[in-house]
């Protein structure tokens, strides 16, 4: 059986855990929260520090000194995963769920979630590229 099959979220080690995420960038998109109902909106805008091709972080050791608002997933509740996208490992796990057939963990091939068309990679632009978060909501991302 795989690690994540048999291991909490909270019992992976950090080579583990970090295997999890499949670089789909979606966390990293910006998102606007509804005042009044708490929803939560994802934007098509991203942290200056993606690289929007591998949809990873150029800065990853040192991204929560650069940008406070960066969050540490692992220094979070799992059950406040709630807001991160439906495809995520760490929500999907943390429900219950099963990693799809797409996830690098599964396919073996670090690109597939790119092919999947899963990643940010063809929609995303730099927060230095926009002025309004508001004018870039998304409404069709799961």
């Amino acid at each position: 059986m795989n690690f994540w099959e048999t291991k909490k979220l909270s019992e992976m080690t950090t080579e583990e855990w970090e295997s999890l995420c499949d670089n789909c960038g979606k966390c990293c998109l910006h998102k606007l929260e509804d005042e009044d109902t708490g929803d939560i909106y994802f934007t098509s805008v991203v942290c200056n520090l993606i690289d929007l091709d591998t949809c990873r972080c150029t800065r990853y050791p040192e991204r929560a000194q650069l940008v406070p608002e960066c969050l540490d997933l692992k220094q979070h509740d799992f059950s406040e995963y709630n807001w991160l996208p439906a495809t995520c490992a760490y929500r999907l796990l943390s429900d219950g769920e099963k990693l799809p057939a797409w996830h690098p963990l599964i396919s073996k091939n670090p690109d597939s979630v790119h092919d999947a068309g899963v990643s940010i990679s063809s929609y995303a632009m730099r927060e230095s590229e926009i002025d309004d978060l508001e004018d870039h909501i998304i409404e069709w991302l799961e």
